[in-house]
């Protein structure tokens, strides 16, 4: 049966919908899926991800207590890779967990870890059940374009697993906004196909906005932000307090 492209309309959830997505359901090596996934890139490209990630990083400063960073949802692992090269300047060496259920990154992919001094590491396997036998301390956990994909119940849970094994957790989604809805009109103009045209109207609707990632996670011990980011995008960021030197 053929599948309907979703359409931008005018009016927005005044809850989150994350409805299925055709990228999650397609073979990784389907044209359609390989092409998305490129697009992808681009897009990550035009909402300037990779320089807003840096910010959120910078001005969080983890760096002082990180050893290691999990990228929950890598995909390829393209994103990170280019988050690393924007940092490495002044950030000593991190390994690296890319988490997806599907093996994706290329092999020049993890040398370019390696050339900056990263020990790069792909795990495949579903986050749930990575985050449910994980042993790390010290760890950052990133999010790129992934919390959108889950249901409220399930959020909740995976956003709470998080919170048991990360000292930081940032991440960033889409914005449930008349603006990001209305620029997905525009993604066919730059080449943008069928897969990537539908699911970019199935992740505004399924984003976010005002407090709503704050609101599910779990504030004891935490600093929380939560903001617009660039004009398309949402953000949320979680520090945990660390004990100051001398106190019990």
């Amino acid at each position: 049966m053929q599948k309907t492209e979703a359409t931008p309309q005018a009016e927005l959830p005044l809850i989150r919908r994350p409805d299925p997505e055709w990228l999650d359901e397609l073979p990784a090596q389907d044209p359609r899926a390989m092409g998305s996934r490129k697009d992808l890139q681009r897009i990550n490209g035009l909402m300037r991800h990779v320089p807003l990630m840096v910010e959120a990083w910078r001005r969080n400063k983890p760096d002082r207590w990180i050893e290691t960073i999990v990228e929950l949802g890598s995909g390829d692992g393209t994103f990170l890779l280019k988050f690393a090269q924007a940092i490495a300047g002044e950030s000593r060496p991190f390994k690296v967990l890319l988490v997806d259920r599907v093996a994706l990154p290329e092999p020049k992919t993890l040398e370019g870890f390696r050339e900056l001094g990263w020990e790069p590491a792909v795990v495949t396997s579903d986050a749930f059940e990575w985050l449910g036998q994980a042993q790390v301390t010290e760890t950052a956990f990133v999010c790129n374009l992934f919390l959108h994909h889950f249901p409220q119940e399930r959020l909740k849970l995976l956003l709470e697993h998080s919170a048991l094994r990360a000292s930081f957790f940032l991440a960033l989604e889409p914005r449930r906004s008349f603006a990001a809805l209305a620029a997905c009109k525009f993604l066919g103009l730059i080449g943008c196909n069928d897969v990537t045209r539908h699911d970019a109207v199935v992740s505004v609707r399924a984003g976010f906005r005002d407090q709503e990632i704050s609101a599910l996670w779990p504030r004891r011990g935490w600093y929380v932000q939560e903001a617009k980011a660039g004009w398309f995008s949402h953000s949320f960021c979680a520090q945990r307090f660390l004990e100051t030197p001398g106190t019990a």
